[in-house]
């Protein structure tokens, strides 16, 4: 199955080897802006090919979609010192204005995947302008928090001495500060969180918690400030939902996507526990969580929807 990435730097590039490490799909189209940088990327990833899956890795441009199952957007301009989020915003807004019909000329049946940042917002703007290619919100799906629901399964896990593969934990909400880390629901081993610490003589006290809760919520800050990017945890991520797409995986991802409605905040994009499929997002699979839980939750929908708002005030 062919895949297609727009957007060839670090997390596009970064998105691909993991691709090819994992051996999804069968061919990547890298396409960039700079095809001197998309070219380099693609032939440096085909060299690793033989270490790893068998694939074809090459760069292209729009009409090299054709076929494509998944296009992965990582495209966009980089915020500026002194640049406020609006105005990093609205550039993005007019780069998707862009990139999305390009993509859907030539891939109409294309799932739609976004990791460009602020994800959320991206996200739903990306299904705004594929609605008008007759393309369902359900087939535009961004990273949400999968990456931060990977941070906070690693924490936890490496603080229990647990395989966080058996960590069933989820961050839902915005990606970025007001995201909402669902102590409530955690099971280890399908055991409640309180009933395991008990049986395994372990301690997750209020300090631990509030630790691990800053280790998540500000991961991207401190990496950023120690080698100027992330990439490896979303390219992992962005390479775990294409697997999930391609193969039909019925997983329970927390990708965001656009809703109807959200705890009371209407037509709005964030992430929450979704079943995801071939054909995008099936079904959204948000249980009961607790008082502070679902103000907190409501609160981050606002401040999505706010930028929305705002965003949407500055093109009238």
């Amino acid at each position: 199955m062919k895949i297609g990435i727009v957007g060839s730097g670090a997390v596009g590039a970064t998105t691909a080897y993991a691709l090819v490490m994992r051996g999804v799909g069968r061919e990547i189209v890298m396409i960039d802006r700079n095809q001197k940088r998309a070219q380099a990327e693609a032939d440096d990833l085909l060299h690793a090919v033989p270490f790893a899956h068998p694939m074809t890795v090459r760069a292209g441009d729009y009409p090299d979609l054709a076929g494509s199952k998944v296009v992965i957007i990582t495209a966009g301009v980089p915020q500026k010192p002194g640049e406020t989020r609006l105005q990093l915003l609205e550039q993005n807004a007019a780069v998707f204005r862009s990139i999305v019909p390009n993509i859907l000329t030539h891939a109409p049946d294309a799932v739609l995947l976004v990791a460009t940042n602020p994800v959320d917002i991206m996200t739903h703007l990306t299904a705004r302008y594929a609605a008008e290619f007759g393309v369902p919100s359900h087939r535009v799906l961004g990273s949400g928090t999968t990456l931060d629901t990977a941070r906070f399964k690693a924490l936890l896990g490496r603080h229990l001495g647990v395989d966080s593969q058996h960590v069933h934990a989820y961050v839902l909400g915005e990606h970025g500060d007001s995201e909402v880390l669902t102590w409530s629901e955690i099971s280890i081993g399908g055991i409640p969180l309180d009933e395991f610490c008990v049986s395994a003589d372990q301690q997750v006290t209020q300090a631990i918690r509030q630790e691990i809760d800053d280790q998540v919520r500000n991961a991207a800050y401190h990496i950023i400030e120690g080698k100027g990017a992330t990439f490896y945890g979303i390219g992992s991520a962005m390479a775990r939902i294409v697997e999930v797409i391609l193969r039909d995986g019925r997983a329970i991802l927390t990708v965001c996507t656009p809703a109807d409605e959200v705890v009371g905040v209407h037509d709005v994009t964030l992430a929450l526990p979704n079943l995801v499929g071939g054909s995008g997002v099936i079904l959204t699979c948000l249980s009961r969580l607790n008082d502070d839980e679902y103000s907190q939750l409501r609160r981050s929908a606002e401040i999505v929807r706010h930028a929305i708002d705002s965003l949407d005030s500055t093109q009238r």
